[in-house]
């Protein structure tokens, strides 16, 4: 039987694997570390470059040997603002002379701030790694559209995650970072838009500016989206940026940028999976979870199947676990990307079988086990099917600021990405990572109620884009309320977020 029977596959789990250090002969006999064997794949087509200590970071020129050639192409425009983005990047990275200038004035207001060549949007944290990863590529983007280095602050939870994206310099905010010493003379952007507003002219800038996206922050998302505002966001050296949404779309709808994107991502549902691709590459650490979970359950199945469960319960809605199970087997069966169980026969198999690996990610155990029992003591309606279930791990509830928790989380996202189809939560950021860096369009279940298991239980989404949550709301030359869906036919609503913004392909 290929691959591993249910029962074995429980028995080792993210949590039983330690890291495990290359030996300099595994190194030497593994052809992916050769210098002179850099192919096409390795680099997606372009996206990275070549220059990189191979051993330092093992996922980067391994990981087409674990996953599909990806259908989607970056544009050459892409690949040359990437370029030009590095270039910058090692001229005004961490400890060079531009950075270590504006540095040394600390958080004190600067009078002319217009010339300066380096500029730096500052990354932090916030929420769990889904929304972490999705609000970070943004970031990336936003960077790469206004000339300014990304520069990332990662606590202790995060350090392990991923490899450095950028050649010859570091993405890390050095731990001397003035705003963390002196907030005294931070300014927020809300200050200086109502100041501009007021025509006062802010002929003294701030040297570092609060960016607030969160998405509990609506008033000032409104007005990120209009050319007023990133005139005035130019002219600050350092923006430091908080959020915890994919605001991609808000990025579209800046005229002086738009033209700029639409070069750079001919097919609007591909910018988190090329972007993604570019900038999140697993750690050893966690490539050897990776890889080692891989080989063990998903490597010898002829289809892999991913399925992400997210609950969220609250006080007054609380679905039964026993629903969700149904739900799951209601869209599979409907959509055929699992068979039919026979309830009425125990588990026989033709000698000429096909295999199914099922992986599921979720912090409850219960789902993996009901999958897996169901599908070892039934057999399939067709009897030509051996169905196994692999749940990684089941940390039983949230835990985004503990390292362990995180890395788990990210060798799951990894993994999920690496399948063939994915079913997947409503509203789950986490989700919304693995289907995109995958280059997939999930089947989206629905949010059921009770007991009742919705008509139809799942649904396929429009788009490979993440969900931007929480999207501006107003039409910056009117001042007025407007459904950008209307403006931007690239534009359209998400299928789990009624009022959220996904990219879509034009003719999606």
């Amino acid at each position: 039987m290929p691959g591993i029977f249910p029962e074995q596959a429980h028995t080792q789990t993210i949590s039983d694997i330690g890291p495990k250090n290359l030996s300099f002969e595994d190194k030497k006999n593994d052809p992916s570390l050769s210098t002179t064997s850099i192919t096409n794949d390795q680099l997606l087509d372009g996206l990275l470059v070549s220059t990189f200590d191979k051993a330092m970071c093992l996922s980067r020129f391994q990981s087409h040997l674990y996953r599909k050639a990806s259908p989607h192409k970056p544009s050459a425009y892409l690949i040359s603002k990437l370029r030009n983005y590095e270039s910058l990047h090692r001229s005004c990275g961490p400890h060079t002379k531009s950075y270590n200038k504006i540095m040394s004035n600390g958080a004190k207001f600067s009078k002319n701030s217009a010339g300066i060549k380096c500029k730096y949007l500052v990354w932090t944290a916030s929420n769990g790694l889904g929304n972490r990863m999705l609000t970070l590529a943004a970031a990336f983007l936003y960077a790469i559209l206004t000339d300014r280095v990304l520069l990332v602050q990662f606590r202790a939870d995060m350090f392990d995650l991923f490899c450095e994206p950028f050649p010859d310099s570091s993405w890390l905010l050095p731990r001397n970072f003035p705003y963390w010493k002196d907030q005294r003379h931070i300014e927020t952007y809300e200050n200086v838009l109502m100041k501009s507003k007021k025509n006062i002219s802010p002929e003294v800038l701030p040297q570092f500016l609060i960016l607030n996206l969160q998405h509990t922050h609506d008033g000032h998302n409104n007005f990120f989206h209009c050319d007023r505002s990133q005139g005035l966001l130019q002219k600050v050296p350092v923006l430091i940026l908080w959020s915890d949404q994919y605001f991609v779309p808000s990025l579209f709808m800046i005229p002086s940028y738009r033209q700029d994107l639409i070069k750079m991502f001919p097919q609007k549902d591909t910018v988190f999976h090329h972007l993604g691709r570019y900038l999140f590459h697993p750690s050893n650490e966690a490539w050897e979870l990776i890889s080692r979970s891989y080989k063990a359950h998903l490597a010898k199945a002829d289809e892999k199947i991913g399925l992400q469960i997210r609950v969220f319960n609250s006080r007054n809605h609380k679905t039964p676990h026993q629903t969700i199970v149904n739900e799951i087997i209601a869209c599979t069966s409907k959509h055929k990307l699992l068979p039919e169980l026979d309830m009425q026969k125990s588990a026989t198999y033709l000698k000429k079988q096909t295999s199914k690996a099922v992986l599921v990610a979720s912090l409850y155990s219960v789902y993996g086990e009901k999958l897996r029992t169901m599908y070892l003591t039934n057999t399939t309606v067709t009897r030509d099917k051996v169905i196994e279930v692999f749940q990684p791990s089941h940390e039983e509830r949230q835990n985004s600021n503990n390292d362990t928790h995180n890395i788990k989380a990210w060798t799951e996202i990894y993994l999920l990405s690496l399948c063939d189809a994915l079913i997947t939560s409503s509203k789950s950021t986490f989700g919304y990572v693995a289907h995109s860096l995958g280059g997939m369009k999930p089947w989206l279940l629905r949010r059921a109620y009770g007991e009742t298991i919705p008509d139809p239980p799942c649904k396929r989404v429009k788009s490979m884009e993440p969900c931007f949550h929480y999207p501006p709301k107003y039409d910056c030359r009117d001042n007025r309320t407007v459904d950008f869906t209307s403006l931007f036919h690239y534009m359209k609503h998400c299928e789990d977020v009624t009022s959220g913004l996904r990219l879509v392909n034009a003719n999606s």
